[in-house]
């Protein structure tokens, strides 16, 4: 099965490219809309600077209609380790919060670091099952955690989130959706989480010094609640904007980095976001079913279902280079070497990483 998405790609003949976990390749389509974008935006006569806010509201738009979010409730950040430290600073002090433990460190020591009483879930096939059990004795305010796990490519259910918050509709679910937004359809209003963050230089293909924050009503109206309520002390230069959005907000957004967050958004709606996820889905099915045939994947994966477009495939660390010297994009995490598929990746890609670890891999 050859990617009918890869034409729109420069992948070199020798590079096999399985690490979009690290970061994302850009469409050629999109390189070229930044090229002409850089070059009109320098030049002097331009009138791109005056369409800045407007520029960025367009963004907001298509994010939120892409993800399903009021885009009065979506707002920018230069990355989600940003956007997330913001969010961290407008909870309520006495805030509990539940982690899992090795998650992303962007997510955890920060929410260690902001002081919170909190609590860590083992992370293995039974996750939904710990959450469940210290959600009843910690009972806490907010659960954190990534929808994909960076290491082991660990995917939450999602439709235990919605029953999650079915039965705790207290309980404000936040999610990292950088290493799970671009890998397949999320509808943030029936989700069930009360806000995901996501960069976009993984798997959304948008390059860096972008990101963003989808809200529920009920998190944004509880971010910085004190502050909402004497927002008249704020310099009247600032009242077209919610304190929420100068959080978030506080400086400049680059519009070129935004603007191509948003162009890679739009050429996934021309191609079919379905369908390109309907592609990489069959793909992931095959990948997974060649590694644990040769007993590659760890216990926690091959346990469970869902299946994230990551892989830790446990051979040792070690063959890191040997991978690269063969043109396999990679890296080490954990107990062994982390891949990922996208939509530009296809069988080619697959057979070749099996052939090298059938032949160069003891």
């Amino acid at each position: 099965m050859s990617s009918p998405y890869r034409k729109h790609f420069d992948i070199a003949s020798a590079v096999t490219y399985l690490t979009t976990p690290g970061s994302g390749l850009l469409s050629r389509e999109t390189k070229a809309w930044r090229a002409k974008r850089d070059q009109d935006f320098f030049d002097s006569n331009t009138t791109l600077r005056e369409q800045q806010g407007a520029t960025l509201d367009a963004c907001r738009d298509t994010l939120g209609k892409f993800f399903n979010c009021p885009s009065q409730n979506v707002f920018l950040s230069s990355c989600f380790s940003f956007a997330f430290n913001a969010l961290l600073a407008g909870l309520p002090k006495q805030t509990k919060v539940l982690l899992l433990n090795n998650d992303y460190p962007s997510v955890n020591f920060p929410t260690i670091l902001s002081g919170f009483e909190h609590q860590f879930v083992t992370m293995d096939e039974q996750l939904e099952t710990n959450l469940l059990d210290t959600i009843a004795t910690f009972k806490p305010d907010v659960l954190i955690l990534s929808i994909v796990q960076y290491i082991s490519g660990l995917k939450i259910d999602l439709s235990f989130i919605q029953e999650l918050k079915h039965q705790h509709p207290e309980l404000l679910i936040v999610g990292d959706g950088t290493q799970y937004l671009g890998t397949d359809l999320f509808d943030f209003a029936l989700s069930g989480f009360d806000a995901v963050l996501s960069s976009g230089y993984k798997w959304l293909m948008a390059g860096f010094g972008n990101g963003f924050v989808l809200l529920s009503e009920r998190l944004k109206a509880t971010l910085y609640a004190d502050i909402q309520k004497n927002y008249s002390f704020l310099n009247n230069q600032w009242m077209n904007k919610s304190v929420v959005q100068l959080c978030f907000e506080p400086g400049h957004l680059d519009t070129l980095s935004h603007g191509t967050l948003q162009q890679s958004l739009l050429q996934l709606e021309e191609w079919g976001f379905a369908e390109t996820v309907a592609y990489t889905q069959k793909l992931i099915e095959d990948v997974r079913a060649e590694l644990a045939d040769r007993k590659l994947l760890l216990d926690s994966i091959i346990n469970r279902r869902p299946q994230s477009n990551i892989f830790n495939i446990q051979i040792n660390p070690d063959y890191y280079q040997t991978l690269l010297d063969e043109g396999i994009k990679c890296f080490p995490r954990g107990s062994g070497i982390r891949v990922g598929f996208h939509l530009y990746n296809d069988h080619s890609d697959l057979e070749k990483l099996l052939y090298i670890i059938d032949t160069k891999v003891k």
